[in-house]
């Protein structure tokens, strides 16, 4: 069963510690609240952590849809979790409105379909914040425009997703007419894995539910008065096609708190990236600077002021995050060495009092 999920000869060379502790592998399908299902040469099995690994597992370092992990078969179909394999590709995120730390997405991705409807909620600056994450993953980043049928002018729509997503592939589709279904199913490939990223009410789940052939996913229509979707997938499932391509629902994701994307910034805007590299000083500002290429191309028109200002606003994002993940290291190094000089301290008045 592993190899109708994406098992290979190098994955088995990378479990083959934990085939000798007597481990079996298998590949995470679904993902609940510290409970998941896992595909294995057993069937489904219904599996927990370990005691071990929910103390080890670093940020980010539970299993998560998509991991291959080494776990112990039980009775019943279920089994215990022990060690999850390193991750070819991860997309990552951190929610805007949360306080916990890395959220896994999907892993050991291939293509990232970048999902959003030709209607009200397209957002140009939001689908920059997902390419941003989907190149930093390692995944081939694929934008699908979903809901072809309904838009008045499908062309329009999709030249201005590819002024945004610059050098990536960008697919109008439609479910109900099979418009550019086709050339969906192209990026289908057997034993490779997609992930479906958006905004609820996008499609994402009509999209599975017609790439399968049948209703795996409960869907919804979106809300008249805005365009916005309700949630009607709640967690995370990898779906095997009858071609043999692997493809991971996700729920609605408006909110996307960017992570660690610095590579995958500078290759979402390229184009800035190229024109900071014409101006006159290394360190430009792009400000008032003589030379300035960024600031020209803004003046001419040739760089549109929406993505210059999207830009900075997710640089100064990134910067935040860095200069906050440096105050926690330096508070917890503080911590550290406070807590050496208080033990030196008690230790010499013990050696003291003898």
């Amino acid at each position: 069963m592993i190899e109708q999920f994406g098992w290979s000869d190098a994955l088995g060379q990378d479990f083959a510690p934990h085939a000798a502790q007597g481990y079996a592998p298998g590949r995470v399908t679904v993902q609940h609240r510290g409970l998941y299902t896992v595909a294995t040469d057993f069937g489904e099995l219904n599996a927990q952590l370990s005691g071990h690994l929910m103390r080890e597992a670093e940020e980010g370092g539970y299993p998560a849809v998509g991991d291959w992990v080494a776990l112990t078969p039980r009775e019943g179909g279920a089994a215990t979790i022990h060690a999850v394999l390193p991750r070819r590709t991860a997309f990552l995120r951190k929610a805007a409105d949360s306080v916990q730390g890395v959220q896994v997405v999907a892993a050991n991705v291939d293509v990232a379909f970048l999902v959003a409807s030709m209607n009200a909620d397209f957002n140009a600056r939001r689908l920059e914040r997902y390419l941003a994450s989907a190149w930093q993953s390692g995944a081939a980043p694929v934008v699908v425009l979903t809901k072809a049928d309904l838009c008045e002018d499908a062309d329009a729509a999709v030249a201005e997703a590819e002024a945004v997503a610059i050098g990536v592939p960008v697919l109008g589709v439609s479910v109900v007419t099979g418009a550019g279904m086709e050339d969906l199913a192209a990026y289908l490939k057997p034993g490779e894995t997609c992930v479906l990223v958006g905004s609820s009410g996008v499609g994402k789940s009509t999209l599975v539910n017609a790439l399968a052939g049948e209703e795996l996913m409960a869907t919804a229509a979106i809300r008249e008065g805005d365009a916005h979707g309700r949630h009607t997938t709640t967690h995370r499932e990898l779906v095997r096609l009858p071609g043999g391509a692997l493809i991971l629902d996700t729920p609605g994701m408006r909110e996307f708190g960017l992570l660690e994307v610095g590579d995958g910034l500078d290759a979402t805007f390229e184009d800035i990236d190229a024109l900071a590299r014409e101006c006159r000083f290394r360190d430009c500002g792009h400000a008032n600077e003589p030379g300035c290429a960024v600031r020209a191309a803004l003046e001419t028109g040739a760089l549109d002021e929406a993505r210059w200002k999207g830009f900075q606003k997710l640089q100064r994002e990134l910067n935040f995050l860095e200069a906050k993940e440096d105050r926690a290291a330096r508070q917890t190094n503080r911590k550290h060495w406070i807590a050496i000089a208080k033990a030196n301290k008690a230790s010499k008045k013990i050696k003291g009092e003898w």
